[in-house]
C-alpha cells in the first residue's frame, strides 16, 4: 500500500531540518556505477521518524538506513527506474521519501510509480541479487520497456511510504537549480 501524509513534521522540526540541509554541503557517494549526493542523518532523527512510522502503522518498525539526498538540473539526472527490495546487504520491506526543499519546478513532479512491460509493478521478492542488479542495469533508463502508472506530486513536508519492491523513480528525471532535497528511509 502507498501512503501519503502531508505536514508530516511539525513546522519547527521541518524548518530546522531544511535550514540544516541548506547550510551544509552534500557529499558525493558512489554506489555501484551510480553517484548520489547525500548528507547523513543523525541517529536521533532516524529514531524520531521510525517512531512516527511505528505509531502510524500501529506496529513496531525498524530503521535499516536513513539519509538525505539532493538532485538538481545538473546532477542525478537519470531516470533510474528501480526497486529498493535490495539496498546493498539490506532487504527492506518499505521505503519512505520525505520531500524537504521548496520546489521551483513547473508542472507535475514528484515520485513516479512504473509498470515494466514484462515484469509488472514490482521486483519479484524471490529474484537473486545478481538478477536484480542485471535487470536494473539493463532496464532502469530504457523508457520503451516501462509504462508510467502514477505520480505522487511533490510538496514540501509530504511523506510518501510504499513497499520497497515497487518500481519507482523521481519524476521527471531531474531536480531543479536549487535542488530537490529529500529524506529517504528504508525500514521493516
Amino acid at each position: 500500500m502507498i501512503n501519503i501524509i502531508d505536514n508530516f513534521l511539525e513546522e519547527d522540526i521541518y524548518n530546522s531540518i531544511y535550514n540544516g540541509l541548506a547550510s551544509n554541503q552534500f557529499q558525493e557517494v558512489e554506489v555501484g556505477d551510480k553517484k548520489f549526493w547525500v548528507q547523513y542523518s543523525s541517529k536521533e532523527f532516524d529514531n524520531f521518524i521510525i517512531e512516527k512510522l511505528s505509531d502510524i502503522d500501529k506496529t513496531k518498525r525498524e530503521c535499516l538506513l536513513g539519509f538525505f539526498r539532493v538532485a538538481t538540473e545538473e546532477f542525478d539526472t537519470d531516470w533510474r527506474i528501480h526497486a529498493d527490495s535490495k539496498v546493498g546487504d539490506i532487504r527492506p520491506e518499505r521505503a519512505l521519501v520525505l520531500y524537504i526543499s521548496p520546489s521551483t519546478k513547473e508542472g507535475l513532479h514528484g515520485t513516479a510509480f512504473w509498470r515494466h512491460k514484462d515484469v509488472g509493478y514490482e521486483m519479484p521478492l524471490d529474484v537473486s541479487n545478481e538478477e536484480a542488479d542485471r535487470f536494473l542495469s539493463d532496464e532502469a533508463n530504457n523508457l520503451d520497456n516501462w509504462d508510467l502508472h502514477s505520480v505522487v506530486g511533490y510538496r514540501p513536508n509530504r511523506a510518501l511510504m510504499y513497499p520497497s519492491n515497487y518500481f519507482h523513480s523521481k519524476y521527471p528525471n531531474t531536480g531543479w537549480k536549487e535542488g530537490r532535497m529529500v529524506y529517504v528511509m528504508f525500514y521493516r
